[in-house]
């Protein structure tokens, strides 16, 4: 991929853009500032991979416009907003940050793995549903921590404590099931909830602020 990349922008004497690789088992993301080095990029990778008898997946390989000059260039062609893709587990958009209106990626759990998760946990809560309340909400307390996490991007927070109130709905919903007479109600089981599940905070920085801690004594991307 490093050769195919060198070739792709060698016709280029002092390339203005940088490529950034992420490269996550079968899964690869690749960023230009310029449309012609992105295509020679693309066409020398698919040489380099047919040298090795391998081919990009044509349903799963695709350009897309994306980034701070995006939406302008959109608009003044007439091609609608940027297009979203979907990345570990998040989907990326365009857009802004609220208080000084500079461009940053938002970035939101993809719905379908959220939804997954959490019948994974209500699965588990069901071959649970004997033990005691502590030791559940002590295993749940770890499950909803480990998402977040993960996921805790800003911008994202709003869908960080739906899937914390989803959480809480299957596990009352557990608990009401060990007994006919059942006599959880919302407000009985609201103290559990404060005690066992956190409440989400963002634990992870913007895109770019990562990036300029991580290159601040290199050169940044213009």
């Amino acid at each position: 991929m490093k050769e195919s990349y060198r070739k792709g922008v060698a016709n280029r004497p002092d390339p203005e853009s940088c490529a950034a690789h992420r490269k996550v088992w079968r899964e690869a993301l690749t960023g230009f500032q310029h449309r012609d080095e992105a295509e020679s990029f693309l066409k020398h990778l698919r040489e380099r991979m047919a040298a090795f008898g391998l081919e990009l997946h044509s349903e799963k390989t695709r350009r897309m416009e994306f980034g701070r000059f995006a939406a302008g260039n959109r608009k003044r062609n007439g091609a609608g907003k940027p297009e979203t893709f979907k990345f570990l587990g998040l989907t990326h958009i365009c857009g802004t940050i609220h208080k000084s209106g500079k461009f940053t990626v938002h970035r939101k759990t993809v719905g379908k793995r959220r939804t997954a998760k959490l019948h994974d946990v209500a699965a588990k809560l069901r071959q649970r549903m004997n033990e005691p309340i502590e030791q559940t909400g002590d295993w749940l307390n770890q499950v909803v921590r480990g998402y977040f996490n993960y996921h805790a991007v800003p911008g994202n927070l709003k869908r960080l404590y739906t899937f914390r109130r989803e959480i809480a709905r299957h596990w009352l919903f557990t608990l009401r099931r060990r007994s006919q007479r059942s006599r959880w109600t919302w407000e009985r089981f609201q103290p559990l909830i404060d005690l066992f599940l956190p409440e989400p905070a963002v634990l992870h920085p913007y895109p770019l602020t990562r990036f300029y801690a991580k290159h601040s004594d290199k050169s940044r991307v213009r």
